[in-house]
């Protein structure tokens, strides 16, 4: 099973909001998740960004891959 730290979008429309999630890369984007490690809301000024250090540090240590987009924002916050 190969595991993905992802962007599960929320929200209305033209509104986006997103919980940054551990899941099966096999599962749909707004499905299933193992465990939610935080959350970003580009809509807000400033841009708010919130994510749980030692999760994700726990996950990528377990072989869990971040998206692209994921990756640039754990690099914003220094956690890459």
């Amino acid at each position: 099973m190969a595991v993905k730290i992802r962007m599960k979008r929320m929200g209305k429309k033209k509104n986006p909001f997103y919980r940054i999630v551990v899941a099966d890369e096999r599962a749909p984007r707004n499905g299933r998740f193992i465990e939610e490690v935080g959350y970003y809301n580009p809509c807000t000024d400033p841009i708010e960004l919130k994510l749980e250090d030692e999760a994700i540090k726990k996950w990528l240590g377990n072989g869990a891959k971040p998206t692209d987009t994921v990756k640039a924002l754990l690099k914003k916050q220094n956690i890459l």
